[in-house]
């Protein structure tokens, strides 16, 4: 029933713009297009075009932006949506137009995603080793690694396929890191990194080297440069068991958010993420305020209605 209140509006729309606007033939497609993305969103939430609300519209632009849809396209779709929803009004199909006071996507920031203390920990088990493979718990041991160095560290793809067996520093906890610009900044270890690390270094490691030497600290069989495509395959296979489809990046900002939500200050925050600008760092901060404002609603004797 949904699909079909979607298709009529969607078909009376078509027609106007066809009929009484006489819109071109692409346009009418590029329409089609970013109206069919809305509607396909909206039977995901159980809704219509005719009760969606402001809530959903922007649901459906911040997806696009966090799926790294670029601004330009991403406020195009929302100039679609007006005037779909502006067409919906005047003929009397809606009372209540939900495109209205949405700021342009270009004024927006698009929070970074980030997993769950208990998807982190699903995560960092034990990745299931391939049976088939070769090596595969030596591989199984290698990628556990790389997860705990991803979220202890914040580490990029790129810098954690470049760090050299020279960088760490096992015994001191951190490890050296060439970030953006080729900056080094210091990257603290936790105990469960250093751990994994070190059992890594003991055994899995010159069994992947089969006897041949690389001046990287992870590396695939026969002492391989990995590629980043590889990292991402492993991540992702990595957070399936968490029920997620998580990306290295996530890590990223899955170190930073919980580090937040625990006090850190963002100068701390900062160098470990090795951004140049604090201002790059202020997105965190909304976790921050979701804490403050909990930990307020939870402890203080006058903020819950009496």
């Amino acid at each position: 029933m949904p699909s079909e209140v979607n298709s009529r509006a969607v078909s009376g729309f078509l027609d106007y713009l066809k009929i009484e606007k006489g819109l071109a033939a692409l346009t009418i497609s590029a329409y089609t297009t970013d109206i069919g993305q809305f509607v396909g969103f909206l039977e995901k939430c159980k809704r219509t075009l005719l009760n969606a609300r402001r809530t959903e519209v922007r649901d459906f632009l911040g997806q696009l932006l966090g799926n790294q849809v670029d601004g330009r396209s991403v406020g195009r779709k929302l100039s679609a949506l007006r005037h779909l929803y502006r067409y919906l009004l005047l003929d009397k199909f809606i009372a209540h137009d939900p495109t209205l006071n949405i700021d342009s996507p270009k004024q927006w920031k698009v929070l970074p995603k980030s997993l769950g203390h208990d998807e982190i920990d699903v995560m960092l088990r034990n990745p299931r080793p391939a049976s088939n493979r070769k090596n595969a718990e030596a591989i199984a041991a290698r990628d556990r690694a790389m997860l705990e160095v991803f979220y202890a560290g914040a580490l990029r793809v790129s810098e954690i396929i470049g760090v050299k067996l020279e960088d760490l520093k096992l015994d001191l906890g951190y490890v050296l890191v060439r970030g953006k610009g080729d900056k080094e900044r210091i990257v603290p270890l936790g105990k469960s990194a250093q751990d994994t690390l070190g059992a890594y270094m003991k055994t899995s490691r010159p069994v992947l080297a089969a006897g041949k030497s690389s001046p990287l600290l992870f590396f695939g069989r026969g002492t391989r440069k990995l590629s980043r495509q590889r990292v991402w395959q492993m991540v992702r296979a990595a957070s399936a068991g968490a029920g997620r489809n998580a990306s290295p990046h996530m890590l990223r900002h899955s170190c930073a958010t919980h580090m937040v939500e625990n006090g850190a200050d963002l100068r701390t925050v900062q160098t470990i993420l090795g951004h140049a600008d604090i201002s790059t760092t202020q997105i965190y901060t909304h976790v921050a305020m979701d804490r403050l404002k909990t930990v307020y609603q939870r402890h203080h004797p006058r903020a819950k209605a009496r």
